[in-house]
C-alpha cells in the first residue's frame, strides 16, 4: 500500500506493484561423483506505474518504507520521461478486481522439505544403474527446483497472493562404440509445476538401464535414406515443434514487430490480414491458450498483471483465430473482438522472471487438443505404411519468422508395412510451418495426451526466461522431407 500510495501522490494514472521470493536449487551429478550444488534465495520487489500513456517501472531489494516509497516515486519519474519517445498512448483492457486472492501450486512434497543427500542419493544410483549397461560409458542426472512466492496488489483494488512451484529431474547416458558414440536424454520426463513428488513418479532409477540401452542401439541403428516419409510423433517430440512453429509465432508482440531485433518477428501477421482466414493446418488442427492444467508450468491463479488467465483458442479446425495478450496488448485487437461479439479482454498472458523484472508477454501454456477417438500410438504406428517413428526432443533450428525450420529428436524407428522394424539414426525432418500443419491427418487420442515444456524460454532485451507447457497426443503427419544429418559432402 505504500507504493501505490507514493505512486498516486506522484501523478501515476495507475501502478501496480510485486513483492516476490525465489528460491531455486540445482543438484548435478556425473558417474559417482557430484559435479555441483546451487541454492540461491532473492527476494525484494518492483513497481510500476502508467502516466500519461507511457510505462515506467524502477525496483529495489530494500524492503523498508521509505525505499518502496522512493522506488515507487522513481518509477513515475522514469514514465514521465518515457513519454519523450511515445508513439501511441498505452490503453489497458479492463480487469476485475480481486480483493483478497490466494492460490498456489497443487504439490504434495515441498521440494525444499527433502534433505540434499538424499537427492544427491538417488541421482548416483539412477546413474549407477545406467551404467551397468554395456557399452554405456558416462552418465549425467540433474534435478531443479524452484519456489516462488509473490504478491501482487494494483491501484485497480486487486491484491493476490501465489506460491508457485516447479520441479525437474532428468538423466542423460551416452555410449560409445568404435568411433562414434550416440546419447539418449530422459525426453519423456517433463519438467512440471509440481513438488518433490514429481522427482519419485519419474523413477529414474528404473528407467536409467532402457535409457542406457537405446542409447548403446543408436550406435548400430541403419543410417536414414533422405526422403519424403509419414512422420508419426511422439508427445515428448512434438511439444517442442509447438512451441517453435505455434506457440512463438502467435504472440501479439512478436507479431508487431517488438520482437525483432532479439528473436524475430513473425509470419503471422499483420492481424487483420491473418486472423480468422490464415490456414495455419488442417481441420483436426485445434490449439488452445491456458495457464490452468493441473502441473503445468505456466499454471497460476492469476498473471502478473493480476488478471486470471483464460482458456482461449488460438487454432480453431486448422484457421488462426486469436494472439496471446495482456492487458496493454488486447485493445490492439478491439476491432477483432468486437467482430467477434467478444470483450475485450486479456488473455492473462502478463510475466516477469523475478521482482526486479518489468512484466511483459509471455506465453500461456499453448496446446495442441487431442483427438476425440481413442486412436493410441500403436494404432498410428498400424496406419502407416512407410514412415518414421520420433521419440524425444533433440536439436532444432527456425527461422526469424518461424516459418521454416528443422528438428530432430531423441529416439527414431523406422516403421514399414503398419509395423516397427528397426531404429534409425541421424534424422532430422524439414518443414514449413503451414505445409507441415496440413499434413496433420491422424490424432491420437486423450490417452496419449502428456505435457512436455521448459524452464529456459528466452524472451526481451534485457532477456527474461520463462517456464511454460505445451500439451499434445501423439499425431501423424504425412509427406515430411526426411534429411540424414550424419551425411558428409
Amino acid at each position: 500500500m505504500v507504493a501505490l500510495d507514493a505512486a498516486r501522490s506522484a501523478g501515476a494514472e495507475y501502478a501496480d506493484v510485486r513483492f516476490s521470493r525465489n528460491r531455486s536449487q540445482s543438484l548435478f551429478t556425473r558417474e559417482q561423483r557430484v559435479t555441483g550444488v546451487t541454492d540461491n534465495d532473492t527476494m525484494g520487489f518492483g513497481v510500476r506505474t502508467l502516466v500519461g500513456g507511457t510505462w515506467g517501472f524502477a525496483a529495489s531489494r530494500d524492503l523498508t518504507r521509505d525505499e518502496v516509497a522512493r522506488v515507487a516515486r522513481q518509477a513515475v519519474a522514469q514514465a514521465r520521461a518515457n513519454r519523450s519517445a511515445m508513439l501511441k498512448p498505452v490503453e489497458l483492457a479492463p480487469a476485475p478486481v480481486v480483493a483478497d486472492g490466494s492460490w498456489r501450486s497443487p504439490i504434495e512434497i515441498d521440494p525444499f522439505d527433502v534433505a540434499i543427500e538424499d537427492k544427491v542419493a538417488l541421482l548416483l544410483a539412477a546413474n549407477a544403474a545406467a551404467l551397468e549397461v554395456a557399452g554405456a560409458r558416462f552418465v549425467s542426472s540433474r534435478m531443479f527446483f524452484l519456489r516462488e512466492e509473490k504478491t501482487f496488489a494494483s491501484t485497480d483494488g486487486s491484491f493476490v497472493a501465489q506460491t508457485i512451484y516447479r520441479t525437474q529431474p532428468s538423466l542423460t547416458v551416452t555410449a560409445v562404440g568404435k568411433g562414434d558414440f550416440a546419447s539418449r536424454d530422459s525426453a519423456e520426463i517433463a519438467p512440471m509445476g509440481r513438488g518433490y513428488e514429481h522427482v519419485r513418479a519419474a523413477d529414474l532409477v528404473g528407467n536409467a538401464r532402457r535409457w542406457a540401452s537405446e542409447a548403446v542401439e543408436k550406435l548400430s541403428a541403419k543410417p536414414v535414406d533422405v526422403g519424403r516419409y509419414d512422420l508419426v510423433l511422439h508427445p515428448s517430440h512434438l511439444w517442442l515443434t509447438v512451441h517453435e512453429s505455434v506457440a512463438h509465432p502467435t504472440e501479439l508482440d512478436r507479431a508487431m514487430g517488438y520482437e525483432a531485433n532479439y528473436a524475430g518477428t513473425s509470419f503471422v501477421a499483420p492481424p487483420e490480414k491473418v486472423l480468422g482466414t490464415l490456414r495455419y493446418g488442417s481441420e483436426l488442427m485445434n490449439i488452445r491458450g491456458d495457464r490452468s492444467q493441473p502441473g503445468s508450468l505456466s499454471a497460476c491463479g492469476w498473471d502478473d498483471e493480476g488478471v486470471q488467465p483464460e482458456e482461449f483458442d488460438i487454432i480453431r479446425n486448422g484457421v488462426f483465430v486469436d494472439y496471446q495478450t495482456t492487458r496493454e496488448q488486447a485493445p490492439w485487437l478491439a476491432w477483432w473482438y468486437a467482430k467477434q461479439g467478444r470483450p475485450v479482454r486479456s488473455h492473462g498472458c502478463s510475466y516477469a522472471q523475478s521482482w526486479e523484472d518489468v512484466q511483459f508477454q509471455r506465453m500461456p501454456n499453448v496446446s495442441l487438443l487431442p483427438g476425440e477417438k481413442d486412436t493410441t500410438w500403436d494404432d498410428l504406428i498400424a496406419a502407416t505404411d512407410r514412415g518414421i517413428a520420433i521419440v524425444g526432443d533433440g536439436s532444432f533450428s527456425i527461422d526469424q519468422q518461424r516459418y521454416n525450420a528443422q528438428f530432430g529428436g531423441q529416439v527414431f524407428y523406422e516403421i514399414r508395412g503398419g509395423k516397427i522394424t528397426g531404429m534409425l539414426k541421424d534424422v532430422a525432418y524439414q518443414m514449413r510451418t503451414p505445409e507441415f500443419w496440413g499434413g496433420l491427418d491422424m490424432l491420437g487420442g486423450r490417452g496419449t495426451y502428456m505435457l512436455g515444456g521448459a524452464f529456459g524460454d528466452a524472451k526481451g532485451q534485457p532477456v527474461q526466461v520463462n517456464a511454460i507447457s505445451h500439451g499434445c497426443p501423439a499425431v501423424r503427419i504425412r509427406n515430411v522431407n526426411v534429411i540424414n544429418t550424419g551425411r558428409s559432402a
